[in-house]
């Protein structure tokens, strides 16, 4: 049996090819693990844990089988589904967990993140995220209507868009200095993260020590997953 993660799914009703190979993944390949970690981003965009979307309701529906099949499942926040709070791990059976997060592996030290705070190049967007990450700003949110927070969103999506269309890609992936200093800090063998949609295994020297970095990729046109077993971790993709 192996650990499973995943990321960057954005999952919308517009979409529905992509929604349509979580479920075959939650009914397939993860109904075998020992966990599934989830590093954020699974929604498009999250308003609140209220949202009555029909859509999302099936999707939490899902991961709920899951759990009460017996597999863990854990979830960290990106940067479109920071909103996600109690109600929704209460739903799912999910565990919420911190960004970053370490965990121990088959022997490795292995330090879990969305992503997006290892992009330090891009000061506008770090901005934002302090914003948005902030208790205070999220119940000022919350306490506003689901059509207005269903606006904002919708408007947060378009700048966000027009953000990324307007700066380089080194700017919008993350810097050498963020990750050492990442690695450096929880001493990891190996620093697993999304958000950037740049799948890949870099392996890296931190201090003179041998450490890798796994980047997972989106699911737009095909699924990506890191399988992890006693065999070690492979960075698959998955055909939909």
């Amino acid at each position: 049996m192996a650990t499973l993660f995943i990321s960057d799914l954005h999952l919308e009703e517009a979409r529905p090819e992509i929604g349509e190979q979580f479920l075959a993944f939650l009914r397939g390949p993860a109904r075998g693990a020992d966990a599934l970690y989830i590093l954020g981003d699974l929604f498009e965009a999250w308003i609140g844990d209220d949202d009555p979307s029909p859509y999302y309701a099936g999707m939490k529906q899902a991961i709920r089988e899951l759990t009460d099949s017996g597999v863990p499942v854990f979830f960290m926040h990106g940067n479109r589904d920071f909103m996600i709070g109690e109600r929704f791990a209460e739903e799912t059976g999910a565990t919420l967990l911190d960004d970053p997060h370490p965990i121990d592996l088959h022997g490795e030290k292995v330090l879990l993140s969305h992503g997006d705070s290892l992009c330090t190049d891009d000061v506008e967007y770090q901005a934002v995220r302090a914003m948005t990450r902030d208790p205070d700003w999220q119940a000022a949110m919350l306490a506003k209507s689901v059509e207005e927070r269903t606006a904002i969103a919708q408007q947060a999506r378009m700048q966000s868009q027009a953000h990324g269309d307007a700066i380089n890609l080194e700017i919008s992936d993350v810097t050498h200095d963020a990750v050492d200093a990442i690695i450096r800090e929880h001493g990891c063998d190996v620093l697993l993260h999304g958000h950037t949609h740049r799948p890949a295994v870099h392996p890296l020297h931190v201090d003179e020590r041998p450490v890798h970095r796994i980047v997972l990729g989106d699911w737009y046109e095909q699924g990506s997953m890191v399988e992890w077993d006693a065999d070690g971790p492979r960075l698959e993709t998955l055909p939909r």
